[in-house]
């Protein structure tokens, strides 16, 4: 007798589950979760420059380096691709035996492109002109380098300030930098010094008071270029494209003008 309902309310109760077990499968399966985004990899270009060396390259009153010569590396490293230019500041007559070590990828310092040292390293094409002046005492009335024979002058070590000096016969005093031959001169240690002229210029602009005069030394013209290790043709071929295009585009200008106040010569 009471079967009939026992079986009723048992289908109703498997109806109930396969209602239920239905609704359970239609749920969709959480999503996974996204993948992170692999961090950028930084492209850094090394970077090695004696900061000593106004206008070209220096530490401004919150110690960064600035300059002519910074502000040109910075660009050409943005062009060619790198992320970030890391510079660091080193003595100028060690900048080519680290760069050639591998502890850089290029070297901008104000380096003149002689044959001496293209010898053991590549440079790009010539991205500044320049030529040495004598600095001296308002007063000394030195004209050429002849006038320093017998005289007591200054020089940075290892530079072509340097070499012109010894060629024409004179021991000069070896400095580690230009601003350290000068402040000899103001004291009275050197009665001259040589080295180039934007340099010179810029520290008597800096002491307008120390009646220090100069003029332009009897010899050739130099050449800048940024030194790069003989086998890294890559680099080069890149840095010689970015610094044509700089030129043509008028950045390089841009910088020029305003670190020299005139138009960049054309060469």
């Amino acid at each position: 007798m009471f079967k009939p309902k026992f079986r009723f309310v048992l289908a109703g109760l498997l109806s109930l589950s396969l209602l239920t077990l239905a609704g359970c499968g239609s749920t969709p399966a959480p999503a996974p979760a996204p993948t992170p985004a692999p961090a950028p990899v930084e492209k850094v270009l090394k970077v090695g420059s004696d900061i000593a060396y106004a206008p070209f390259e220096f530490m401004d009153e919150k110690q960064q380096a600035t300059g002519f010569d910074i502000e040109l590396i910075n660009a050409l490293g943005a062009d060619m691709g790198y992320t970030k230019v890391n510079i660091e500041t080193a003595a100028f007559d060690g900048l080519l035996p680290a760069l050639q070590a591998g502890k850089y990828d290029c070297v901008i310092s104000a380096m003149t492109i002689t044959e001496k040292r293209a010898q053991s390293v590549q440079f790009s094409d010539k991205y500044f002109r320049a030529i040495q002046y004598i600095a001296m005492k308002k007063g000394a009335g030195f004209k050429n380098l002849a006038d320093l024979k017998g005289k007591k002058v200054g020089v940075q070590l290892s530079t072509t300030g340097q070499e012109v000096v010894e060629k024409a016969g004179i021991e000069p005093r070896k400095f580690d930098t230009t601003p350290d031959a000068m402040n000899d001169l103001l004291n009275g240690g050197v009665e001259a010094v040589v080295a180039d002229g934007p340099v010179v210029l810029w520290f008597q602009a800096q002491n307008e008071k120390a009646n220090i005069v100069s003029v332009e030394a009897d010899v050739e013209e130099e050449f800048y270029g940024i030194a790069m290790k003989l086998d890294n043709k890559e680099l080069g071929d890149k840095m010689n494209a970015s610094l044509k295009k700089l030129k043509e585009n008028g950045k390089y200008n841009e910088i020029y003008k305003k670190w020299f106040k005139v138009d960049a010569p054309k060469f």
